[in-house]
């Protein structure tokens, strides 16, 4: 199958997709001989695609990880603005793996990185409703209309409608609270449309992991029997 020229080479573990798209700007890309410009596809499986005249290496090694983010990491391979990456923290396990969705700079917990792209899609695509469970500490108190409003899936502030959620209170000014789906800064939002203001959130499972005592800051491959329940080949 056909693939635009720079994720093969992201792939390959050359650079990132943006770095590559220079690279081929520059001329520095071929396929099959014959110089590739921006735009231009191959297929990894058939074609041979060079950089600076060197052979990609397609390393077919899949590499699982869990991170336990901490605050101050933003969720990227790279940042413009110099602001310490979640990569970071994994780039000494041997291959170029992605982050499985995001945590927002102030958010901690649990995050998985991946080269894997078949099992990405499945735990980021929407149609799956991935259940990711978050402990919050927030000013206010949740109560029974909150509580039901979330189940009852909310409408933010700016219009967007959540899907049915599940927020369990804990204690005074705190909740445990678990949604279905990856909206962008979705559990504060959607603690800020009941009035309450979210100061500390940090993701403790995802699917069927969970973080447990794996330090801060830290990465831990994903054991064989965790990967076959993330691609269903196990029951939980």
């Amino acid at each position: 199958m056909k693939e635009r020229l720079q994720k093969i080479i992201a792939a390959a573990g050359i650079c990132s997709r943006r770095a590559a798209e220079e690279l081929l700007r520059q001329g520095r890309v071929r396929v099959n001989g014959q110089s590739a410009a921006l735009g231009d596809q191959a297929d990894p499986e058939s074609d041979i695609v060079t950089v600076d005249g060197q052979p990609l290496r397609r390393d077919t090694r899949r590499v699982y990880l869990m991170l336990n983010k901490p605050r101050g990491y933003v969720t990227t391979l790279s940042d413009e603005r110099g602001r310490r990456t979640a990569a970071e923290l994994v780039s000494g396990c041997g291959a170029r793996v992605y982050p499985v969705g995001r945590l927002d700079m102030d958010s901690e917990g649990l995050l998985l990185f991946t080269n894997d792209g078949e099992l990405l899609h499945r735990l980021i695509s929407p149609k799956k409703e991935v259940a990711k469970v978050y402990y919050a500490r927030h000013e206010g108190q949740a109560n029974a209309d909150d509580i039901s409003a979330f189940a009852a899936g909310l409408t933010l502030r700016d219009g967007t409608v959540c899907l049915p959620a599940l927020l369990e209170p804990l204690g005074p000014g705190e909740s445990r609270i678990t949604v279905r789906e990856g909206k962008y800064h979705q559990v504060r939002r959607m603690m800020a449309s009941r009035n309450m203001t979210v100061t500390y959130l940090e993701r403790r499972q995802e699917g069927t992991l969970t973080l447990g005592d794996l330090p801060r800051g830290r990465p831990r491959e994903l054991t064989e029997g965790e990967i076959a329940l993330l691609e269903g080949k196990t029951q939980p």
